[in-house]
This record gives C-alpha cells, sequence and structure tokens, in this order.
C-alpha cells in the first residue's frame, strides 16, 4: 500500500484521470457526431459532472485538488506543504494524460472518419480542439490571460466559499456536487472566449498528448503560442481568487461567543 505523498498523488492522478475521460469525452462525443450527440451546454454540464466525480474519487484520499491551479493557490494562501505541489501537479498532468489516451483510443475510428485519417489543429475537420483549448480567432494572447485569470479567480473563491466551516459550508458530501455547479456556472457564463480550461493540467496533459498522438508541434505553435497562456494564467487567477476570499470574507468570520 502506498504511503504519505505517494499515496496522495496517486489520488490525485486517478482522480483526474476520471475527470478528464468524462470531460474530453463529452467533447469528444459532441465534436465527432456533428452536435448530433451533444450540445454547448451538454458540454458544460458534462465537465460539471467530470468535477464532481473526480472528487468524490479522490476527495477523501489527497483533497482532490485535480488541478494545479488549486493546488499552488494552497500552498500560497493555506497550509498545503510546498513539499507536496510538484508531486501532486505531475500526477495531476499525467492523470489528464492518461484520460486523453483512453479517449482517444475509444473515439479512434470516430476521428478517422471525421478528419480522414488527418488530425488537424484548425479548419472544418480541427479534432484537436477535443482535447486541449484553443482560443476563438479575435482573442489576443492578452485577452485569452485575463479570460483564464478571471475564470479561475471564480473557481478558486467559490471552492474556499464551499469548503469554508466557517462560513455556510454544506456538509461534505455536498461539496463535490455543489463545485461542479460552479464549474457549469464559469462554462455557461466564461467559455466562450477559449473554452474555460482553469486548469492547467486539464490543458497541459491532452496538449502534450495529441502531440504524440498524431496532430505533432503544432499544437504548441497554434495560436501565437496559446498553450502556455492556460498553464500560467489559471495559477495567476487561483492565487488572486485565494486572495479576494481571504480579504472580503475568511478575515472577517467572527468568532462565536462563549456559551453559544
Amino acid at each position: 500500500m502506498l504511503k504519505g505523498t505517494a499515496r496522495e498523488a496517486a489520488a490525485e492522478f486517478f482522480g483526474t484521470f476520471i475527470l478528464i475521460a468524462f470531460g474530453v469525452g463529452v467533447v469528444a462525443q459532441t465534436v465527432l457526431s456533428k452536435d448530433a450527440n451533444g450540445s454547448v451546454l451538454g458540454i458544460n454540464i458534462g465537465w460539471g459532472l467530470a468535477v464532481m466525480l473526480g472528487i468524490y474519487t479522490a476527495g477523501g484520499v489527497s483533497g482532490a485538488h485535480l488541478n494545479p491551479a488549486v493546488t499552488v493557490a494552497l500552498a500560497v494562501h493555506r497550509t498545503f506543504p510546498w513539499s507536496k505541489v510538484l508531486p501532486y501537479v505531475l500526477a495531476q498532468t499525467a492523470g489528464a494524460f492518461v484520460a486523453s489516451a483512453l479517449v482517444f483510443l475509444n473515439y479512434r475510428e470516430a476521428l478517422t472518419a471525421f478528419d480522414g485519417g488527418t488530425r488537424t489543429i484548425d479548419g472544418a475537420t480541427a479534432t484537436a480542439s477535443i482535447f486541449a483549448t484553443y482560443p476563438q480567432p479575435f482573442l489576443s494572447l492578452a485577452g485569452g490571460f485575463v479570460d483564464q485569470v478571471i475564470g479561475t479567480m471564480l473557481l478558486m473563491a467559490g471552492v474556499l466559499a464551499v469548503t469554508d466551516q466557517k462560513n455556510v459550508a454544506p456538509p461534505a458530501w455536498l461539496t463535490a456536487p455543489l463545485v461542479g455547479a460552479l464549474v457549469v456556472a464559469i462554462g455557461v457564463a466564461f467559455g466562450f472566449n477559449a473554452g474555460y480550461a482553469i486548469n492547467p493540467a486539464r490543458d497541459l496533459g491532452p496538449r502534450l498528448f495529441t502531440a504524440v498522438a498524431g496532430w505533432g508541434p503544432g499544437v504548441f505553435t497554434a495560436n501565437g503560442g496559446w498553450w502556455w497562456v492556460p498553464v500560467v494564467a489559471p495559477c495567476v487567477g487561483a492565487i488572486l481568487g485565494a486572495w479576494l476570499y481571504d480579504a472580503f470574507i475568511n478575515k472577517h468570520h467572527v468568532a462565536p461567543e462563549a456559551g453559544r
């Protein structure tokens, strides 16, 4: 049996694997069926359910960060040990990579039917965006950075709100569906610009997979080298979201009076 950090990293790997398998899977079904078996709303709901299932999977062992940005923010603003940050991040990214391989294996024939066997990043038969996020043509790198900061800021503030026992936190078993609902809300409100990665592992793991599975190095040069934005900006957003939650909420909790 694994112990210590290895045990927690294994849980992060598998929890993120579950998250990405369902999340990327719903995108694949929607794109490859040309919206016959899915929709934008269905994708948003699918990602929310994927987050919920990932949290239920890993929560009891590792806390189910499932997101390097969350891990970094908890190290900066809470007591999460910095010594565990790298193992968590590597496990999360690896879980996302392997989950992408699973989705690819399942939909390989459908991919070929859709794109004729030529794995493309843009155009009418583009399929790279099934796995990783790519911005709208009008979006600049700066605009995309802001987009990812805002989305992840809201995610982190929401996560802290629903897990704050000094606030109106729900029972522990309700945390997962509420965080899932939060992800759906971010998707329907802030998903248009760039697909709301809001999670470096969710984007980098699948992007690395596509780079070696037929789409090639273009996945890192497309859209002006977009790839680093959903890796760096979510970390900034999560740190900012935690700071804002602390500044406006956490530091203002009133200590319970004696005898109450």
